[in-house]
């Protein structure tokens, strides 16, 4: 007889292996974001778009402005010293879906400013 433990453990396997907690955290992110009239019409139109996405392997756009670019970098930047580093430069960027964790990045030595995050974010 298999024990509770067991269950758990195969329930956070399978929601690790298909990603639903980012998903579902990028579903309430967004729809906090815009806040929309018809939420759940909203979900369902989102989750098309993703699916779309996901078959033509297009990359869906993510819902980022100035303000959430500049506010993820202060974040970071919780010394105020006006840079981040590489390796915090590089957990946005995954963070963010822009590159995978198993990409590799080159850190060219010039520090990540605010202007160049903004830039290449």
């Amino acid at each position: 007889m298999e024990t509770g433990g067991g269950r758990e453990v195969e329930a956070r396997n399978y929601l690790e292996k298909h990603k639903i907690k980012e998903l579902l955290n990028y579903l309430t992110s967004t729809l906090l974001y815009f806040r929309p009239k018809k939420p759940r019409e909203y979900l369902i139109s989102l989750l098309e778009r993703l699916r779309i996405a996901k078959i033509t392997g297009v990359p869906f756009p993510l819902f980022m402005d100035n303000s959430n670019i500049v506010s993820m970098f202060e974040m970071m930047d919780s010394s105020k010293k006006g840079t981040i580093s590489f390796v915090q430069y590089k957990e946005a960027l995954k963070t963010l879906g822009l590159c995978t964790a198993d990409e590799v990045l080159k850190d060219d030595g010039r520090a990540i400013t605010l202007e160049r995050f903004k830039t290449e974010v």
